[in-house]
């Protein structure tokens, strides 16, 4: 399985000349640019072992490794030498070193950098970044000389005691001793502490010889923005785990609820989801830059939480595209802390933070990020109470996955959805990646389709509605398109020589572009006309069908 370090290729790439090599370079420059990893020669495409009796020659290794050396500039290679499967068939690693002062590139000047499982091509506007990040990227494992005699046994104890009794570890590594355990998370080397070490099992003394140790200010504001409570944790007595725990421990306006009237399933909801603060504050302290001086911020006003956390969002993600990139400032820290099970695993972490928000029919994160800091906003405030009670109902009465509960919250809070803009807020490159997050849910009979191509939309099944005897009150947002063609018409008929925001505004929950889109089809059909330029068309029933009312008047 490829990852963000490891990268298969089939044998043929060193089979197949300049084009073969010159792919391989561009790997191995990607993989340089980020934390190093390791080049697998010698598995074909989507095959989990290469070819029975496949036969590598050293002289393929060699000249793999030359040809490579002189199409990469910066890059630190270095061979495994043959590897034999259990099938019979050989193989080899090629080692990529990280370039830890200077930029990779290609023999042709090219830079590439490993965005998750992906090479991309760097642009101008990132080459900066990257430049700035080259120390960030590799501070965890840059050894201080802290012998490990000098670290408390007791931290030691307790790190080791927690990791074996987690289930996300396997037994081998279990089974390894304390100080190898250790090692295996890149905590010690040689017998001396890395900045990882320092930073989990240092003392505060110890801490305070990293550049930039973790820090947090949890401030509190009332209606007017005033500070009403101030607490921080900047003494360095704490590794990431004790201070992740003792921020959920101090944070008590975090744990407010609404009360809710009679009749919903719940009685109470919680102003911040206790897993959503949870993800927030693990990412703050996982993905931070520890090169920037500047402390993880929690501001909490009547509204609204905003965690802040040194350093930009890590290159290639944006607000964007968060919910599918995955890209790691500190990967053996995140790898810790997701053994330890502290977090979600890989690139799942704002999943996990969707669907809550959306089950708990609450605004989705607000993102921003500049060159020094990300900033993450989440809402108190439910959107829509009915939307509430109607993700309740569904959550009891059918099995859903998690990406389908994201899917049943969004159109549940909008009551109905084009397909356009639910592929824009679930961050899909494209329409056609969006069946496999409703299908399903219309087959349950959860949800209802109408319409075809971008005019397709989603709404919760009326019958669904029915069946649940919520008594929920109905809106116009869900109304059939015949219904909205006869309320249109209707208006024009009170109000003729209005524009479609006068019409908007009469015609209240409708969709504005269904409004627009319903009254072009109109317009098309002759039922009716419009009048002056795009930007201030006015509209009026169709002469034609003026005369039709007046003539069935007449006879009347």
């Amino acid at each position: 399985m490829e990852t963000q370090v490891v990268e298969y290729k089939s044998l043929q790439k060193i089979k197949t000349g300049d084009k073969g090599f010159k792919e391989l370079a561009k790997t191995c420059v990607c993989l340089a640019n980020a934390q190093g990893g390791k080049i697998v020669i010698g598995f074909d495409d989507k095959a989990t072992e290469p070819p029975a009796n496949q036969k590598v020659s050293q002289k393929d290794i060699n000249n793999t490794l030359e040809r490579l050396r002189g199409l990469t500039f910066s890059v630190g290679l270095s061979p495994s030498g043959l590897l034999t499967y259990e099938n019979g068939g050989e193989y080899f690693e090629i080692l990529v070193f990280p370039s830890q002062k200077v930029v990779a590139t290609t023999s042709e000047g090219k830079i590439y950098i490993r965005l998750a499982d992906k090479c991309e091509p760097v642009r101008g506007e990132d080459l900066q970044r990257i430049v700035a990040e080259k120390d960030a990227f590799q501070w965890e494992l840059v050894q201080k000389n802290i012998p490990i005699e000098q670290v408390p046994l007791d931290n030691i104890a307790r790190l080791v005691d927690n990791l074996r009794a987690s289930d996300r570890i396997k037994e081998s590594v279990k089974e390894k001793s304390d100080y190898e355990i250790l090692e295996h998370y890149n905590l010690t080397e040689n017998g001396k502490l890395t900045n990882l070490g320092v930073l989990w099992l240092g003392t505060a003394n110890q801490r305070t010889k990293l550049a930039y140790p973790i820090t947090v200010q949890y401030i509190v504001y009332d209606d007017l923005e005033n500070k009403t409570r101030k607490v921080i944790w900047d003494d360095y007595q704490l590794n990431p785990q004790e201070l992740l725990y003792a921020i959920e421990k101090e944070t008590v306006e975090l744990n407010y609820s609404y009360e809710l009237p009679d009749g919903l399933f719940r009685t109470q909801v919680r102003h911040y989801h206790k897993e959503v603060i949870r993800e927030l504050l693990v990412n703050a302290i996982a993905h931070k830059s520890y090169l920037i001086s500047s402390d993880i911020s929690i501001e909490v006003y009547p509204d609204r939480m905003k965690i802040t956390s040194p350093g930009s969002l890590p290159l290639g993600i944006n607000s964007e595209n968060i919910l599918h990139e995955k890209h790691r400032r500190n990967p053996h820290l995140i790898k810790l802390m997701h053994d330890l099970k502290l977090m979600e695993g890989e690139g799942s972490g704002y999943d996990l933070i969707y669907e809550k928000l959306s089950t708990d029919a609450k605004p989705l994160p607000v993102i921003e990020s500049d060159y020094n800091k990300v900033s993450v906003t989440i809402e108190s405030r439910i959107v829509d109470l009915q939307a509430l009670r109607l993700t309740d109902y569904i959550s009891r009465y059918f099995q859903l996955t998690q990406r389908e509960r994201i899917v049943v919250g969004i159109v549940a809070r909008h009551q109905k959805i084009l397909s356009t803009e639910l592929t824009k807020i679930l961050q899909l490159p494209g329409e056609e990646r969006l069946r496999n997050w409703y299908s399903k849910l219309v087959d349950k009979g959860i949800l209802l389709t109408r319409g075809k191509g971008k005019g397709n939309a989603f709404l919760i099944n009326p019958k669904l509605l029915s069946d649940s005897r919520l008594h929920l009150t109905p809106s116009l947002k869900t109304v059939e398109s015949y219904v909205l063609e006869q309320l249109i018409l209707t208006d024009l008929k009170n109000y003729p020589n209005s524009t479609i925001s006068e019409i908007d505004q009469r015609i209240k929950d409708v969709p504005k572009k269904e409004l627009q889109r319903m009254i072009y089809k109109l317009v098309e059909a002759n039922e009716i006309d419009g009048v002056g330029s795009r930007t201030y068309r006015k509209y009026s029933l169709a002469e034609k069908k003026t005369n039709e009312k007046e003539i069935k008047k007449e006879s009347f």
